[in-house]
């Protein structure tokens, strides 16, 4: 766990306490919306098992999210939906969460460590490569955004159960396109993300249902 600090602890050296972690979550799916987080977490703070929500099963990022939201000095979520990233592409969308989650901390954090890219804001930064792995703000960030956007998926399967969100969240798996091809498309859905762009553009029959 003190390799996790280790980009906390020379802010802290600086008399920088307040930080915000910021990751995001679904860049991947083929439905759904893309969820960022901003996390502040106590100075030094420590919790057994924090790591990047993909090295961690689901049961435990559930604990470990019940956890931080009530140890955390802030959190703020950002959510973008399917029509936004086929507007403006992932990336950009995924920016756009991250800005939109520091946006709702109700403490504005002296300084941000971002997961990988660089945002255009107006608080100093630092992008780190594999941050969710490296720094336990990032980390943080990034288990309440998964478990934020599974919960989402997990209530969508209710409206649309023949797709399976509850199980594969959105991302491509074979069970995915099979009852794409089956059932057709729905508002949910990534217009732009191939494999859905080539089976709408391939097949009448594909009703989009809105």
């Amino acid at each position: 766990m003190n390799d996790l600090l280790e980009y906390e602890r020379v802010l802290y050296n600086k008399g920088i306490n307040l930080i915000a972690g910021v990751d995001e979550v679904g860049r991947g799916p083929l439905c759904g919306p893309v969820v960022a987080c901003a996390c502040i977490l106590p100075e030094n703070y420590f919790l057994e098992g924090l790591n990047d929500s993909k090295k961690v099963s689901e049961k435990k990022r559930e604990k470990l999210y019940e956890i931080l939201i009530n140890d955390a000095v802030s959190y703020g979520l950002g959510i973008v939906s399917p029509r936004r990233i086929d507007e403006i592409n992932i990336l950009e969308a995924s920016k756009e969460a991250m800005k939109e989650a520091i946006n709702n901390l109700n403490t504005k954090p002296e300084h941000v460590l971002i997961d990988a890219v660089k945002l255009d804001i107006d608080i100093p930064s630092t992008s780190i490569i594999k941050g969710d792995a490296k720094s336990a703000s990032i980390a943080a960030a990034s288990i309440i955004a998964k478990v934020t956007r599974d919960r989402m998926m997990i209530e969508l399967d209710k409206k649309y159960p023949e797709y399976g969100y509850a199980k594969h969240k959105g991302y491509g798996t074979k069970a995915h396109i099979e009852a794409v091809k089956k059932y057709g498309v729905n508002e949910l859905y990534r217009f732009t993300f191939a494999p859905i762009s080539d089976l709408i553009n391939s097949s009448e029959e594909l009703v989009v249902k809105k």
